[in-house]
């Protein structure tokens, strides 16, 4: 039997010169070096660009292959003068090399990628003859579009999501595959939904009440949840994150907050602008995050408290009251402001050595 042959695939690639004009930054060594891959500093090849942001790893510099790094301008000198790729190795030299590296992806993933069909209705797809359908709209394979629900120019639906009744959805905003978006839900522009994320699920909303048999405890009574959820422009919402719609009010997240996978964000919770909520947090009813936050992973906030703008919340933190102060607050069981919480942890480390010499002293004195 004949093994199959695979066809050689080219790839792609761009000079440093066309990067820096795209870019910006400012080139010490050859401009005309080949660039076919994006890596980090261990693993670049010589057709790689990588990056050095953190203090960590500049040992590595001395010792990448890479043909071209991004450095700050404390760091030109030792990367130009590094041997790694030989006489094409050269370096981008920008203020921030971090956020010089997140335009380059976005520019790599424009330029760089295999170029998208033609944007077009799946013939799988379900579509309610009343939806409105904007231009150069993309919509999945056995995806749905209910009826009064609104797409704007160049918006993505992905295989297998669904967009309900009434719901809108803001131009160039893309849903992955199996996404649920919710009856009157509303986002913006040029957002981002990943696989899983379900927005606007009723919100955990029920009336307790005796038992209708006499027996001990309580039924429950739902409470239909009546609001939607408002989405601003520029959100990204990682995969499998729950957004509950709110019980009378809407549940809001506002422009260009950033959340991670796997968090829970409750019914008529509120998060102000430019925040970001790294995964597995979960935000309970209608607790209000000002702007600018951070909240670290597996943090837990309390329902119908607010978080002033500007706070830092650390990993697993359990917030129960109000933040009305900016600054970063940390610890499990009571959270407090993290410069005391972490006085306290060191504390407590110690705590069952001090316990046996505070034993031991009252021997010495009974």
């Amino acid at each position: 039997m004949t093994p199959a042959v695979t066809p050689e695939v080219t790839k792609k690639q761009v000079l440093v010169s066309d990067l820096i004009a795209a870019l910006g930054g400012d080139l010490v060594g050859a401009s005309t070096t080949a660039i076919r891959a994006i890596a980090p500093l261990e693993d670049a090849g010589a057709d790689a660009i990588s990056f050095l942001s953190n203090p960590k790893y500049e040992a590595q510099l001395a010792t990448t292959q890479a043909a071209c790094v991004i450095v700050s301008p404390k760091l030109a000198e030792a990367a130009a003068a590094r041997q790694g790729a030989g006489t094409t190795a050269c370096c981008i030299v920008a203020p921030d090399p971090y956020l010089y590296f997140a335009r380059l992806t976005q520019w790599w993933a424009a330029n760089m990628r295999k170029p998208r069909a033609t944007p077009a209705i799946h013939p799988t797809a379900t579509v309610a003859a009343d939806a409105v359908i904007g231009q150069d709209v993309e919509v999945g394979p056995h995806a749905v579009i209910e009826s009064g629900a609104v797409l704007g120019d160049g918006v993505r639906i992905g295989a297998h999501t669904i967009v309900e009744q009434d719901a809108r959805v803001g131009a160039h905003t893309r849903f992955a595959p199996h996404v649920v978006f919710g009856h009157d839900c509303v986002i913006g522009e040029r957002s981002m939904l990943h696989s899983g994320v379900v927005i606007g699920a009723d919100g955990f909303g029920f009336a307790p009440t005796k038992r209708s048999d006499g027996e001990p405890g309580v039924e429950w009574v739902k409470i239909e949840q009546l609001g939607a959820v408002r989405i601003g422009d520029g959100v990204e919402i990682g995969a499998n994150t729950c957004v509950d719609r709110g019980a009378l009010g809407d549940t809001v997240i506002a422009d260009g907050v950033i959340i991670d996978n796997l968090v829970q964000i409750a019914h008529n919770v509120k998060i102000g602008k430019g925040t970001a909520i790294a995964g597995a947090t979960a935000i309970a009813g209608s607790a209000e995050i000002g702007a600018n936050c951070i909240v670290a992973g597996a943090a837990r906030i309390n329902g119908h408290i607010r978080i002033t703008d500007g706070v830092q919340i650390g990993p697993t933190a359990n917030i129960s009251n109000s933040i009305d102060k900016p600054g970063a607050y940390a610890g499990m069981w009571p959270f407090e402001d993290a410069a005391s919480w972490q006085k306290n942890a060191a504390a407590l480390r110690g705590l069952y050595e001090l316990r046996q010499r505070v034993r031991a002293l009252e021997k010495k004195t009974t």
